[in-house]
């Protein structure tokens, strides 16, 4: 090909190039809600633990201290802080122990009579209203006279005080100055509760960024300091510490790639060069997910790129081979078969997470494989047209000559297989600790001094536990209420023993239309209240007519409709009732949250008794099922795979000898990672089973190259070279990964790792040069 050919393929490809990066730019949406790599929910148990995971109110509460100032001064941040607060849109609620007085809308106000617990026990009468009106007088002459001042024409029995109080957490916080401390009164404490689910980073980042302006502007005269903790909390440093190591990482492995490529070949034009089929092969991967899925997640496209690091190996095996003699084009035609199955068989692998039912790593799946052939696919029919006529000939290398008789000398013997692969099973069985790992939050850990930090500040705020809730099912969202009224007893008699030390029933926001309607019926008509009123306001200085807007609202309380779910769902308190009550399946759920659970066992009693109208949820045991549940699907699929595999080298080899020489290394070594890992105590996770695909899909390239060369000690000592080209770059990459301080990336590093070393070594010992068996075939 001319040099002017080359050009106009070259600039052709990075037109095509540029057009899938607009494309991708312009369709591909980004998200960075970690439930994408959630296993399917397979049971009701599973979906409500997903859902509380993500969205439940658990989930989304952030918890503030505030330290390094005088108590008055704190106080004074905290009102000023809770009131930003609840002016933004990305909050539910701010609670910092002052009343909400703002929390019902004006056209639910009058329902306050309905909602409110004191005509269970009282009555509208003149003595009653005698008794608080006579507080209110008492409350204008204190510091309270400010904000009671507006509320107390419509609201002299501060109904909605009440509610505020009602509807605080179960286990409230020490007071000073009306707002929470800590036991020491050092600490001013809050809870915010976000629209966001906990596992959304970005809306979770937004809105503790916003937290954090509110508090400096607030603070900025002070040297108080603010301290967040909570779920979203740890997503949010979870998900910056990925993102920083990944780009670390990232750094080095192209340093580090562009270095080792420079050594080998000695040309900058062959580095630039091999960038092309990996480039193709990720726009054409994320040009597909933005094709099938429209976004991807963000972890999908990282680890995606780390695993079509693998198509680095396709240009390198090309480049290694060129001779002075042979063409670029009919060296890539000689190799193209054993390129090819090498390609058709990791595709196949992957395929088993295409069918895992689990959007990230369907994602992932589809990626891998559009990447990895569109990567051989350029390197076959792109790259090879642009290379010269004088490339780098390792083959003269006279290192690598005597590097390959060294090798060749190595013996070989045919027990060897068997000893490890019997050796590996023997300490995958008596290794210490469980083999499987099913713990959810082992896999992206929380930092320890956060972990304590969060114990701490829930203790003091007793804030819901995170593990332990109640579930009460009904066919409409009255009887789901109903049932979580008559719970409340049994519930309040479970805090005074101990067994835990606070619940939060969805009955507590919305009562039941029966409730409501029983305090509907104990409000006077409005001759009777209007006597009393007046009865009650004798003596006192309160003008006439000065309560009218009270006598209107019980008025029209007496002829309101029960306040329904759906209503109440529209209010502004509607998402606190949303958490707790939802429609699922054509039926209701309600979810009791409760904090400081002390005695397990008794909550078990309490859940299995015949007249308890809820079942326990254990959130930790429901995890741990769903993961092995989950665990063994994806190892059918596996299986599944594995059998496609060998059926797809078979077909290309065509000689059992041939396929026992190709699939050995790659058995092996999969056994002697699982080995090594379980030896030193660490237990499988799902990111092991990945690793473990992608080192198989490393063994069998290297195996199939090592079978593929000819009775040329040249050809030999080329495919050595594009080996240990291959088998370094990805050796450095994924050690990098290995050294990561986060689990999940350390799985991936050091399960491959140990699969590039023992594939290489393995695939030397195992599949022999081809001088040493021409003669059986």
């Amino acid at each position: 090909m001319s040099p002017r050919t080359r050009l106009a393929l070259l600039l052709g490809w990075l037109a095509l190039l540029a057009g899938l990066l607009a494309y991708v730019l312009g369709t591909l949406r980004v998200s960075t809600d970690l439930r994408s790599f959630m296993p399917p929910a397979r049971t009701p148990e599973q979906r409500l633990l997903l859902d509380e995971i993500g969205e439940g109110p658990g989930s989304r509460l952030l918890l503030l201290a505030l330290d390094g100032e005088e108590p008055d001064v704190l106080a004074d941040l905290s009102k000023a802080l809770v009131q930003k607060i609840r002016a933004d849109q990305r909050f539910v609620r701010a609670l910092n122990g002052e009343g909400d007085l703002g929390a019902l809308a004006e056209d639910l106000l009058p329902y306050r009579y309905l909602l409110s617990t004191t005509l269970d026990s009282q009555r509208l009468d003149t003595a009653t209203l005698r008794d608080e009106l006579q507080q209110r007088v008492q409350d204008l002459g204190s510091p309270a006279a400010a904000w009671l001042k507006p509320l107390l024409a419509s609201d002299p029995t501060l109904e909605t005080l009440k509610l505020a109080q009602a509807w605080a957490p179960p286990g409230e916080p020490e007071r000073y100055a009306d707002v929470w401390f800590t036991r020491d009164g050092e600490t001013a404490l809050l809870l915010a509760e976000t629209v966001a689910g906990g596992f959304d980073p970005a809306a979770q980042r937004a809105a503790q960024e916003a937290l954090s302006s509110y508090f400096h502007e607030a603070a900025k005269e002070t040297n108080a300091k603010i301290t967040l903790s909570g779920p979203g909390v740890f997503t949010v440093r979870i998900n910056a510490t990925t993102s920083d190591e990944a780009s670390r990482i990232g750094l080095f492995d192209s340093i580090g790639f562009v270095a080792l490529l420079l050594l080998a070949y000695r040309r900058v034009t062959t580095v630039l060069a091999g960038a092309l089929p990996l480039l193709s092969g990720g726009l054409a991967g994320m040009a597909a997910l933005a094709l099938l899925f429209g976004g991807a997640h963000g972890i999908t496209l990282a680890f995606g790129f780390t695993l079509i690091g693998v198509a680095q190996d396709y240009p390198i095996h090309l480049f290694s081979h060129l001779r002075r003699e042979r063409t670029p084009v009919a060296v890539a035609g000689l190799l193209w078969p054993t390129l090819a199955t090498g390609v058709a068989s990791t595709c196949i692998a992957y395929l088993a997470f295409f069918a895992s039912g689990v959007d990230g790593l369907e994602q992932l799946a589809v990626f891998t494989i559009v990447g990895l052939a569109t990567a051989a696919l350029t390197t076959r029919f792109g790259l090879a047209h642009l290379l010269g006529s004088q490339p780098h000939d390792a083959a003269q290398s006279a290192w690598l000559a005597a590097l390959w008789r060294w090798l060749a000398k190595l013996p070989r013997p045919r027990w060897l297989a068997p000893l490890l692969a019997m050796t590996a099973i023997g300490a995958m069985i008596w290794a210490p600790g469980a083999f499987w790992e099913n713990n959810l939050a082992a896999l992206t850990p929380a930092p320890a001094d956060l972990v304590a930090q969060d114990t701490r500040l829930r203790a003091e705020l007793g804030a819901p536990d995170v593990r332990y809730l109640l579930v009460i099912e009904a066919s409409t969202a009255d009887a789901v209420l109903a049932a979580s009224e008559k719970l409340e007893p049994r519930l309040v008699q479970l805090q005074r023993d101990g067994a835990i030390g606070g619940y939060e029933l969805p009955s507590r926001y919305l009562p039941s239309a029966a409730t409501q309607r029983l305090r509907q019926s104990q409000l006077p008509d409005a001759a009777t209240l209007r006597n009393a009123l007046a009865s009650a306001q004798q003596g006192l200085p309160f003008k006439p007519g000065s309560f009218d807007s009270f006598l209107r609202d019980v008025d029209a309380a007496r002829g309101l409709p029960p306040l329904s779910a759906e209503r109440y769902f529209a209010s502004p308190l509607g998402l606190r009732l949303r958490a707790q009550l939802q429609a699922r399946d054509g039926h209701w759920i309600g979810l009791v949250n409760l904090s400081g659970v002390a005695d397990r066992e008794a909550l078990v009693r309490f859940a299995a008794a015949p007249d308890t109208t809820a079942r326990l949820l254990d959130l930790k045991h429901a995890s741990e099922s769903l993961v092995a549940a989950y665990r063994t699907r994806v190892l059918y699929s596996l299986a599944v795979a594995s059998v496609l595999l060998v059926a797809v080298v078979s077909m290309a080899l065509r000689r059992r000898s041939r396929v026992l020489r190709v699939l050995l290394p790659m058995a092996v070594t999969t056994l002697l990672i699982l080995a090594v890992l379980r030896l030193c105590g660490v237990s499988l996770s799902l990111f092991h089973l990945i690793a473990l695909v992608l080192a198989a899909g490393l063994g069998l390239d290297y195996a199939l190259f090592f079978e593929h060369v000819e009775d040329d000690e040249q050809e030999q000592r080329l495919t050595l070279h594009a080996i240990l080209v291959c088998s370094a770059s990805t050796f450095f990459v994924f050690l990098l990964l290995a050294l990561s301080s986060l689990p999940v990336l350390r799985a991936i590093g050091t399960t491959v790792t140990l699969g590039v070393a023992f594939n290489f070594v393995l695939a030397l010992l195992f599949t022999r040069p081809r001088q040493e068996i021409v003669g059986a075939r």
